[in-house]
């Protein structure tokens, strides 16, 4: 997380009073209120990999536009994949005049520091995104460390399809979903060999999905249900002689 410093953290009705949204306002719109900071540099080599799963995410295609959740919005991983439309607001000093919105995915976890009383905002119940060096600038000035965002969920537009990269061994097999688009966040995974009914997948960590069916040989449909209920299903995703330590392409939302 960024080093704030010292820095007077305006109470949420004053938040509530002064939010410079233009068009846009928090009441009826879906918008809720946090607090946001950034961590690693420009380069963002500090934000791959992470608590979600996923690997090098310039490969995987997520990029930079990248947040890390705080306990309560992370889910214990059930909100990967989400994405979230964020502004700064409430402070003329750090946040950029005009900067308008970014649109982040969620990748990582912000984790709580129970050993500290102040700076703390990881922590439940507090509601905060911890976001790439490059999206926090969008927004706000570099030293302010960290400022008062509103934030709303929107869907993810992804290039391509649903990507499902196989790996285990032939007694376990681990799925890490990713590139979903819609609503992003995948709440359910079933999993059908040519020779199989669909069998339910559980969650491992993250977006990564396991099942113990012994599925060599065959070749790999899925089902992919996000949090609005809407199932995507692609069949024969992964051919007969699939590998592990490959991806395969499906359909998208």
């Amino acid at each position: 997380m960024a080093r704030f410093g010292n820095l007077v953290v305006f109470p949420i009705f004053m938040a509530l009073l002064f939010l410079p949204f233009g068009s846009s306002e928090i009441s009826g719109h879906g918008w809720e209120l946090a607090h946001a900071t950034f961590y690693g540099d420009m380069e963002g080599n500090e934000t791959m990999q992470g608590a979600c799963g996923y690997g090098d995410l310039n490969q995987q295609g997520y990029g930079l536009n990248t947040t890390a959740l705080s306990t309560a919005l992370f889910d214990n991983g059930g909100t990967c994949g989400a994405c979230y439309e964020i502004q700064c607001v409430n402070s003329t000093q750090w946040c950029i005049h005009g900067a308008g919105t970014i649109t982040v995915t969620a990748t990582n976890f912000c984790p709580p520091n129970y050993t500290k009383t102040v700076d703390i905002w990881c922590n439940p119940p507090q509601k905060h995104f911890d976001l790439s060096m490059p999206m926090f600038l969008k927004i706000a000035e570099y030293k302010a460390g960290i400022v008062p965002v509103a934030y709303r969920r929107v869907n993810c537009y992804k290039k391509g399809g649903i990507n499902f990269e196989l790996k285990g061994n032939p007694w376990w097999l681990l799925v890490l979903v990713y590139n979903v688009g819609g609503v992003g966040q995948v709440i359910d995974v079933k999993i059908k060999g040519s020779n199989t009914d669909w069998v339910q997948m559980t969650r491992n960590w993250g977006q990564n999905w396991q099942t113990g069916e012994q599925l060599e040989g065959q070749s790999l449909s899925f089902q992919v249900t996000t949090s609005d209920g809407r199932m995507v299903q692609s069949d024969d995703v992964a051919p007969a002689n699939w590998q592990f330590n490959s991806t395969y392409v499906g359909k998208n939302f």
